[in-house]
């Protein structure tokens, strides 16, 4: 999952791939704003077919946090 996670991230953010780490956070390290959260939702629901809640956004800062909501959903 961290690999597809990844590559998504790349992708929208337009970041290097080395600084995605499951300990990046996405604003601090990588540089997410509000729109570009709101792009990557889209782009992961489009590729994996799952989503993050509104509700839950508030709560993931991390490439990790991500990766582990996603395969909890999974789950």
């Amino acid at each position: 999952m961290f690999e597809k996670v990844r590559d998504i991230i790349v992708d929208t953010l337009s970041c290097e791939l080395e600084d995605v780490t499951m300990e990046a956070t996405l604003a601090e390290d990588l540089g997410a704003d509000s729109l570009d959260a709101v792009e990557l939702n889209i782009a992961l629901e489009e590729q994996l077919g799952l989503s993050i809640a509104d509700e839950d956004r508030p709560n993931i800062k991390t490439v990790g946090d991500i990766v582990r909501y996603l395969e909890a959903k999974e789950a």
